[in-house]
C-alpha cells in the first residue's frame, strides 16, 4: 500500500478509536444522556442562594437580605377542572388580570409548559401566609421564596447599586447560570461584583410521575449539588464619611471623593443627587426606578454618578499638573518667572488673574492665570514650529497621573476624561483653516491661540477630568509620584481583595524631585492664599482651589486638600456645579471630610452646617429654563405664572417705597414746607 494512503488511513483509524471511546464513556460512565433520556420523567429544581452581605470597612453592614415571595406557574400541571374565579378570589385579582398575565408569560421567549414561570412577584409575609395552605388545590401555582435586597442605610443608591430580574441579553451572556426570573446586580457594587456575590445555585433532580407530580429524588440525591451562599464583600468605603459626604451634596449637583493615598482605597464616592437605595425594594421598584430615569429637571439625572462618569474642567487644581509637567520637560523650574506683572497678555488676548511676576509657589498660592498659560506655552514652544510633538510630549505625562485615562479599577462604570493630542489640535486648525477659505495646506504648526490650547494650563480649554480622576492625580502629587489603581472593595469572604490591579504601584514620568516644590505651594495655599480661610488648628493641610468656568451660568467650584502635610492619610476632591468661588463651597465640603477623617470629629460644625442647609437648585432652575426658552420649549406652569406675578408684586412694591423714599429725600431737602 502507497505511504500515503497508510498515512490517511491510520489517522481515520485514530480519529474513530477517539469518537468510539468518548461515546463508551458517555453511556457507560456518566448520567447525562440517561437524564436527558428521562427528561420527561426528572426535572431539575433550583435552590436560589442568599446574595453575599455588603459591609463599609468598619463591619457596618450596608446591604442585607429579606425574604421575598412569588407565585409560579406551570402550565403543563393545569388542571382541565381550573376554578379561575376561586384562585382569583385567593389572590386577589380580577379574571381580566389572570388571562392578560399568562398569556404575557406564554408570550416570553424562553417560556416552556413544563418550565416554572413567574406569575406574581413581591408577594409580602401576610399574602403568603394566607394563600398557602389553599394553593395546593391549584398545582399548576407554587410558592417559591426568592431572596431580596435588604438595604440598612437611606443613601449611596449609585455606589452600592440594586439588582433586578435578568434580561434576554443577560441569559444569553451567561446562559450556564442564569434562567428566566433569576435576579442579577444592574448597577453600583451589585453589578461589579455580582459572580461573588450571587453564590451558587442548589440543584436538585427530581423524578416526576406522567402527571409531573413529585415521585421522589433521582438517585436518592446522589446527583444534588448544595446551595452556596454568596460571598460577602467588605467595602472600603467609610459610611460615616460617605453620608456625611452625601448630606453635604443635597440640593447640589456634584461630587467629593476621598482616597487612602498609601493603598488606593476610596474612602468616599458621593454624588448629587443622591438615591435612597430602598426605592430599589419593594411592590413600587419597577415604578420608582422608572422615575429615577426620567428625572431630567433641572439636569438632576440622579442616575448619573457624577463621582464617575462626569468629565468637568478642572480649573486651577490642573495648575499642578502643568507645573510638574513644565518641570519634567525643562521648560521651567520652581525659579522661573514669567512676565506677569501686568497680567497675561499675548498676541493680543488679556487673561484675568491674581499674581504678578512671581515664580512658581507664590503663583500657585495666588493661582496665578498668568503664570501658568505662560507655562503652557512653553510646553508647545518646547519644539518649534512643532507644537504637537510638545502637546504629544505633555499628554503623555498626564496619562501616567491617570488624566485621560480608563482607570481600570473595580467600579462599574466610568469615563476616560480628555487630555487633548497634538493630532487633535491639528485636526481643529486645519477645520478652521478650510472654513476661512485659505488654501494653506500645512497644518502641523498650528496656533495656540485660535485652536484654544493656550488655555488648557490653567485647567480650561479643552482638558476634562473626572472626580475620581482628580482625587487620584492629587493622590500621585501627595506621593511624590506614584499611586495605587483606586479602588471600592477592601475584603471578600473577609479575605483581602486578591485583585492584582490593586497591588502594583503606578509611577508618573515626573521626577521625585519636583514634587516639592509643588507640595510647598499647595501649603502656601492653605497658610496665606486662596484657601488660608479653611486652615484649620487641628491638623494641616495641603490644598488648591479651583474655579472653573463654564459656558451655561456661574463656574463650578472646585477643591483640592491632601491631610495631614507631613504624612498624608486622606486625598478629598469635591466639585460643586455652579456654585462659585472654589473655597467658598467645594473647600468647606472637602476639609470637613478630612476633618472627620483624621480627628474622628466634626471641630468646625459651622462649615458642615453650611454646606448641608445651602442649595444651588435656584441656579439650576434658571438655566433650565433659559435653555429651554434658547430651544423654543418652554410653557410656563401655574406655579411660574403664579411666582412671577409675586415677583412683579414685589417690584412694585420696591417702585413705590423707592419714590417714596425718593418725596422724603426731596423734603428734607426743602425747608420750606407749606401746610394748609
Amino acid at each position: 500500500m502507497n505511504t500515503r494512503y497508510l498515512k490517511i488511513f491510520s489517522v481515520l483509524i485514530v480519529i474513530a478509536l477517539i469518537f468510539i471511546a468518548r461515546i463508551s464513556y458517555l453511556q457507560l460512565f456518566t448520567d447525562r444522556y440517561a437524564l436527558n433520556a428521562a427528561n420527561t420523567s426528572i426535572k431539575i429544581e433550583y435552590v436560589i442562594p442568599q446574595r453575599g452581605v455588603i459591609f463599609d470597612r468598619n463591619g457596618k453592614i450596608l446591604v442585607g437580605n429579606q425574604p421575598a415571595y412569588e407565585i409560579s406557574f406551570t402550565q403543563a400541571l393545569m388542571r382541565p377542572d381550573f376554578d379561575t374565579i376561586a384562585f382569583c378570589n385567593l389572590m386577589k385579582i380580577s379574571k381580566n388580570d389572570f388571562i392578560r398575565t399568562i398569556n404575557t408569560i406564554k408570550q416570553e421567549r424562553y417560556y416552556s409548559k413544563l418550565t416554572p414561570m413567574t406569575f406574581m412577584k413581591n408577594l409580602s409575609r401576610e399574602d403568603i401566609a394566607r394563600v398557602q395552605e389553599i394553593i395546593f388545590k391549584y398545582p399548576a401555582f407554587s410558592i417559591v421564596s426568592r431572596p431580596q435586597r435588604q438595604y440598612e442605610v437611606s443613601t449611596s443608591g449609585n455606589l452600592l447599586g440594586y439588582t433586578s430580574e435578568v434580561n434576554e441579553r443577560e441569559i444569553k451572556k451567561d446562559s450556564a447560570y442564569y434562567l428566566p426570573g433569576d435576579f442579577i446586580g444592574k448597577t453600583g457594587i451589585e453589578k461589579a461584583y455580582e459572580k461573588e456575590l450571587r453564590g451558587v445555585k442548589g440543584m436538585k433532580y427530581i423524578q416526576k410521575d406522567i402527571r409531573l407530580r413529585n415521585v421522589g429524588p433521582y438517585k436518592n440525591g446522589s446527583l444534588d449539588k448544595d446551595v452556596i451562599t454568596g460571598k460577602d464583600i467588605t467595602l472600603t468605603i467609610d459610611y460615616d464619611l460617605q453620608r456625611m459626604a452625601e448630606e453635604m451634596l443635597v440640593n447640589k449637583h456634584g461630587a467629593i471623593v476621598a482616597i487612602d493615598p498609601n493603598n488606593g482605597e476610596v474612602l468616599v464616592s458621593a454624588t448629587g443627587p443622591d438615591i435612597d437605595p430602598n426605592l430599589f425594594t419593594g411592590p413600587n421598584k419597577s415604578r420608582n426606578l422608572y422615575a429615577l430615569s426620567k428625572d431630567t429637571l433641572y439636569e438632576n439625572k440622579p442616575t448619573f454618578d457624577r463621582a464617575l462618569q462626569a468629565a468637568y474642567p478642572p480649573g486651577s487644581t490642573f495648575k499642578l499638573l502643568t507645573a510638574l509637567a513644565a518641570m519634567q520637560m525643562g521648560v521651567m523650574d520652581e525659579n522661573t518667572i514669567f512676565p506677569c506683572g501686568g497680567g497675561f497678555y499675548y498676541k493680543g488676548k488679556r487673561i484675568k488673574g491674581h499674581g504678578g511676576a512671581d515664580p512658581l509657589i507664590p503663583s500657585i498660592q495666588v493661582s496665578s492665570n498668568c503664570f501658568f498659560t505662560y507655562a503652557f506655552i512653553a510646553i508647545l514652544k518646547k519644539y518649534p514650529q512643532n507644537p504637537s510633538r510638545g502637546v504629544d510630549e505633555w499628554k503623555k505625562i498626564m496619562s501616567s497621573f491617570g488624566v485621560g485615562e480608563f482607570l481600570n479599577n473595580d467600579f462599574p462604570v466610568g469615563a476616560k476624561g480628555r487630555i487633548p493630542s497634538g493630532d487633535f489640535y491639528e485636526k481643529r486648525f486645519k477645520a478652521m483653516i478650510k472654513a476661512s477659505g485659505s488654501k494653506r495646506t500645512d497644518f502641523k504648526n498650528w496656533d495656540e491661540m485660535s485652536t484654544g490650547a493656550i488655555y488648557n494650563g490653567m485647567g480650561q480649554g479643552d482638558v476634562l477630568v473626572t472626580p475620581l480622576q482628580l482625587a487620584n492625580y492629587v493622590s500621585a502629587i501627595a506621593n511624590k509620584g506614584w499611586y495605587y489603581t483606586p479602588h471600592i472593595v477592601k475584603a471578600i469572604d473577609g479575605k483581602p481583595n486578591p485583585d492584582p490591579r490593586f497591588k502594583k504601584k503606578h509611577y508618573t514620568l515626573v521626577d521625585k524631585k519636583h514634587f516639592d516644590p509643588v507640595l510647598r505651594g499647595m501649603e502656601a495655599v492653605v497658610l496665606r492664599g486662596t484657601a488660608h480661610g479653611l486652615k484649620s488648628s487641628d491638623f494641616t493641610q495641603l490644598a488648591k482651589t479651583g474655579t472653573a468656568q463654564v459656558p451655561q451660568g456661574k463656574d463650578n467650584s472646585i477643591f483640592v486638600l491632601i491631610a495631614p502635610a507631613d504624612k498624608p492619610k486622606i486625598v478629598v476632591a469635591a466639585v460643586m456645579e455652579h456654585a462659585g468661588f472654589g473655597a467658598t463651597w467645594a473647600g468647606p465640603a472637602a476639609t470637613v471630610i478630612a476633618e472627620k477623617y483624621i480627628t474622628g470629629d466634626v471641630k468646625r460644625e459651622f462649615l458642615y452646617k453650611k454646606m448641608v442647609t445651602s442649595s444651588f437648585m435656584p441656579e439650576y432652575k434658571r438655566q433650565w429654563i433659559a435653555d429651554l426658552k434658547r430651544k423654543g420649549l418652554y410653557k410656563p406652569s401655574e406655579d411660574s405664572i403664579k411666582q412671577k406675578r409675586i415677583q412683579d408684586s414685589l417690584k412694585q412694591v420696591k417702585e413705590q417705597k423707592e419714590k417714596l423714599q425718593k418725596k422724603i429725600d426731596e423734603e428734607k431737602r426743602n425747608p420750606i414746607i407749606q401746610k394748609g
